[in-house]
């Protein structure tokens, strides 16, 4: 077990992760405290966190498996202990982690007698498993197993309808979430209008995140989806004839960035994130791995630094300096680039 403490300051408030620990390597732990708050901004908070956390965090996982030998869902196969529902219900637990975008595909390929785990599993470079012990299957008898698989990534959960499919390939229900659980709890100190509150936050993660890197993206997350309301005062809304009609203005990234143009302050930079910035995926995990992950954060390095960052070529530099003259005629300053 780990325990330590993390302070961040916004005027008096104060979070801190008190515990942490891993129970299995499909399931860590985190409890958090978050203090002192205002009568009722605890609730507001521990609601929207919970929400957040369990529903707006991108997990990978399988989604189809399939192969030649498979006549429906339910039949069993001659040299394997297992039937095929089995091996599709052990194919959903498999637990991965991955920054890839829509689908790819992996597979199986052995050869029996033996026992079949995760770790027998081929993938994608971009794509690990977080625990090679996990059970898929039990070969009794000396034959060929294949089966090819097909893997996404994706937020929520996906219910597949069963199918008898005509070519051995069968969906499988898409748990994305990789928040397993979450609490959160209130505890209330103080009298009549000096009371304050504390709020507890538990999070349970299936190892592919930790709490903690859950916590940040949740709450990332939840910002960005706040992010148009903090530019309110600059659309245009219009009632007509006394109705309760509102039209709102198509809202686009770009429109915001052209109005950015005109305004640099740091404070609006730093709302804008780099996966809103539509770079490559190779780019823009390249910048998340090196703590970048702010326009701000960003316009803190020069060119010589972005070449500094690992596998970073002279095309992604340019291609970052392209982004940035198009959408807000800002340059990297060069030093010895």
């Amino acid at each position: 077990m780990v325990r330590e403490k993390i302070r961040v300051s916004t005027r008096t408030l104060q979070w801190k992760c008190v515990e942490s620990r891993t129970e299995s390597k499909r399931l860590y732990y985190g409890r958090f405290i978050l203090s002192p708050l205002m009568k009722g901004q605890a609730d507001t908070i521990g609601i929207a966190m919970r929400r957040a956390l369990l529903g707006e965090i991108e997990g990978t996982c399988i989604i189809r498996a399939k192969s030649e030998k498979i006549s429906h869902e339910y039949s069993t196969i001659i040299g394997i202990q297992e039937s095929v529902h089995e091996i599709l219900m052990n194919l959903k637990e498999i637990v991965l982690k991955s920054n890839l975008y829509g689908t790819c595909n992996a597979s199986i390929c052995v050869r029996g007698p033996r026992c079949i785990t995760a770790q027998d599993i081929i993938l994608p470079p971009s794509v690990e498993i977080i625990d090679n012990t996990q059970h898929i299957a039990s070969l009794t008898e000396p034959i060929d197993f294949y089966i090819g698989l097909q893997l996404e990534r994706k937020r929520g959960y996906r219910i597949q309808t069963p199918n008898n499919s005509q070519d051995g390939s069968y969906p499988i229900d898409a748990v994305f979430m990789p928040v397993r659980n979450v609490n959160h709890s209130i505890h209330s100190y103080g009298d009549g209008n000096e009371k304050q509150e504390i709020l507890f936050l538990e999070i349970w993660t299936n190892g592919s995140v930790t709490p903690k890197e859950a916590l940040y993206e949740g709450s990332r997350n939840l910002i960005d989806l706040f992010i148009p309301f903090l530019h309110a005062e600059e659309e245009n809304f219009h009632l007509e004839d006394n109705q309760y009609k509102v039209t709102l203005p198509l809202f686009t990234f770009h429109d915001r960035l052209t109005k950015l143009k005109q305004n640099k302050e740091k404070r609006a930079l730093k709302f804008i994130f780099i996966d809103q910035l539509e770079l490559p995926p190779k780019i823009y995990n390249c910048l998340k791995k090196s703590n970048i992950h702010t326009l701000l954060d960003l316009l803190n390095n020069n060119q010589e630094d972005l070449m500094k960052i690992e596998n970073f070529r002279i095309e992604d530099v340019k291609q970052i300096l392209s982004t940035l003259e198009k959408y807000f005629a800002i340059d990297l300053p060069k030093n010895k680039f």
